[in-house]
């Protein structure tokens, strides 16, 4: 038989990590317009001429969300049976950082601007508002970049190679006088130079480097295919086999279970 306390913390799981009840897609909704709220006022805090007139006013209001947020992030602690696995997951560290500024604001000068990071909680909208289409959709991406990090690791090993080699090739052939005035520098005009951008501060100036720089060009257009085409064989892949619920554990507080899930299949408790 489940004491007063369990009852409690299972209440309160459910109104902070369920939003299936009025109560729980209430608080949710709640706590997304508090966020919005809370990183407009560090955005226009960091406007001169607003802060001058009303710096105190966004002092006062950062407070309050720093303890809405705390007292909410103590809430999610105690609902859950395992606090340790919410603490150290992605959105347990972000809630965290959306307090810390605050704090760290009375000992650091400016650390409380860093407020802004709020804006992470904001990926909570895609479960909150229960769009499960997108939810398993974030979910699809997610699994087809870790089935394809072992080639997106080695294509990245190949390009930063490449651009150390042509970097050092051009200033060899451009030299100091070019503006190539180390290897380094050339490897930064390289880097910037294939992917497209092209700042245009190094420029060369010698046939040979216009035809290197040339190529380089060339090859930018045709990487930059490369690991979009891995990514979308392992998006067509997983799109086959992954079907997901919006459900979070009350045990550890993680989601991504199977529609049909009973258990769940981080730690082994009843969903």
């Amino acid at each position: 038989m489940n004491t007063p306390w369990q009852r409690f913390r299972q209440r309160l799981h459910t109104i902070i990590f369920e939003a299936d009840t009025w109560a729980g897609r209430a608080f949710d909704v709640t706590l997304l317009f508090l966020i919005v709220l809370s990183v407009l006022a560090v955005i226009l805090e960091s406007v001169p001429s607003i802060a001058r007139f009303h710096s105190q006013f966004f002092d006062r209001i950062e407070w309050v969300f720093t303890i809405l947020f705390s007292i909410e992030y103590v809430a999610r602690i105690i609902s859950i049976r395992q606090p340790i696995r919410y603490v150290t997951s992605f959105f347990g560290l972000v809630d965290l950082l959306a307090i810390l500024p605050s704090y760290l604001g009375l000992f650091m000068f400016g650390a409380h601007e860093l407020a802004a990071v709020r804006i992470l909680r904001m990926l909570r909208i895609f479960r909150i508002l229960k769009l499960g289409e997108y939810t398993s959709a974030a979910a699809l991406l997610a699994y087809s970049l870790r089935e394809s990090r072992a080639k997106i690791t080695v294509f990245f090993v190949a390009i930063f190679t490449l651009v150390i080699t042509l970097g050092a090739m051009m200033y060899v052939v451009e030299g100091r006088s070019n503006g190539f005035e180390s290897i380094p520098l050339s490897i930064y005009w390289a880097v910037i130079t294939i992917t497209t951008v092209g700042y245009g501060d190094i420029v060369p100036s010698t046939p040979m480097g216009k035809f290197i720089a040339t190529i380089i060009m060339l090859l930018g257009y045709v990487i930059i295919a490369v690991p979009t085409g891995i990514v979308a064989v392992s998006l067509t892949t997983a799109s086959k086999k992954l079907d997901i619920s919006t459900q979070a554990c009350p045990n550890c507080s993680r989601q991504g279970h199977d529609p049909d899930a009973v258990y769940c299949k981080y730690c082994g408790s009843a969903l």
